[in-house]
């Protein structure tokens, strides 16, 4: 896609969508006349001449004369599905698509999302005026995510989709090795891209969570009939977590210091959530969740600018996490 930019007629409004019309109608119509186009948009002889000389000249359409039909036609009729016009802000954003799509660089679905970023490329003008400073001042940051290989990837794909059985090895966060597990995959979930699979266990008898990047080996067995209730089963935030967690949601509740509020309060950090000013310039946040372990780790990157309220047991897994650290400290 080119940002050459190129000294063209300022465009109003309405220009876009009249060589759009002005377009369609060449490819649709019986050898469309000027006055004919006159007519359907309204604006002057001129105007429609100038409009198709833009499309000619810009947008390299194949825009011919039939002398004896006194009409327009494409001498290439593919050309209504490779060309299109965008404004600027448009072009942008499908610029943008490729860097947004970072987060899924650890799946196969890069080579699709490529595949379509490519496509729509081929669907612009050969020459879009855009200028240079509007891109090269952006840059977009992903966050890190782990590897997922393709068979991976494809295999719990297509077990979710028709229903059957999956086999795999998988390695625990904590575990040094893999282990074989055996899983009724029901839906996948995409956080923060992280991708994982939620299903029910029969060893386990009840809905788990695995994550894709920890997961090899897969093989396809026998077909299993889906529970209807199974939303009624599974119990996670997605707001902080996707681990099912059959322990009722509670209240949790933070006291930031000063020093983050506008931080905390310019977010959405739960759809939930509580958010409110103290006159000392702290915060307290607080929203409901089942998901403690995930929660405490996200409070944990706050540091000393953070006080756990409530629950208890938050309070309790946020000191015993402290005291560990402070333990390392000292015996370094």
């Amino acid at each position: 896609m080119s940002s050459e930019k190129k000294s063209k007629p300022k465009e109003n409004h309405t220009k876009p969508l009249r060589l759009f019309k002005i377009e369609q109608a060449i490819q649709n119509l019986t050898y469309p006349s000027v006055e004919r186009l006159q007519k359907e948009l309204e604006v002057s002889r001129r105007t429609i001449l100038r409009d198709i000389d833009e499309l000619k000249i810009y947008y390299n359409a194949p825009i011919e004369y039939d002398r004896m039909k006194k009409g327009y036609y494409y001498s290439d009729n593919t050309y209504f599905v490779k060309n299109m016009m965008l404004t600027e802000s448009e072009v942008f954003a499908v610029t943008g698509i490729l860097p947004l799509m970072e987060r899924y660089n650890n799946t196969p679905l890069k080579k699709t999302i490529t595949k379509v970023y490519e496509t729509l490329s081929q669907m612009l003008p050969n020459q879009v005026e855009v200028q240079s400073s509007f891109m090269n001042d952006v840059e977009f940051i992903a966050d890190p995510v782990p590897i997922i290989s393709e068979d991976v990837f494809n295999a719990v794909f297509k077990a979710t989709k028709l229903h059957k059985i999956m086999r795999f090895d998988y390695r625990k966060i904590s575990a040094t090795d893999y282990a074989p597990h055996e899983l009724c995959p029901y839906k996948i979930y995409n956080q923060k891209g992280d991708w994982y699979i939620l299903g029910f266990s029969p060893k386990h008898e009840r809905f788990s969570t695995f994550t894709l990047a920890r997961m090899k080996n897969i093989s396809l067995g026998e077909d299993f009939t889906p529970d209807p209730d199974y939303a009624q089963k599974v119990h996670i935030d997605p707001n902080f977590g996707i681990w099912n967690n059959e322990t009722k949601p509670q209240k949790i509740e933070l006291l930031f210091d000063k020093s983050v509020n506008t931080y905390i309060l310019e977010r959405t950090w739960h759809k939930n959530q509580e958010c409110r000013q103290n006159k000392d310039g702290s915060v307290i946040l607080s929203f409901e969740s089942n998901q403690l372990q995930e929660t405490l780790f996200w409070i944990l990157r706050f540091g000393s600018a953070v006080t756990v309220l409530n629950p208890p047991e938050l309070v309790e897994r946020y000191k015993a996490e402290v005291s560990k650290m402070a333990e390392k400290l000292s015996g370094q």
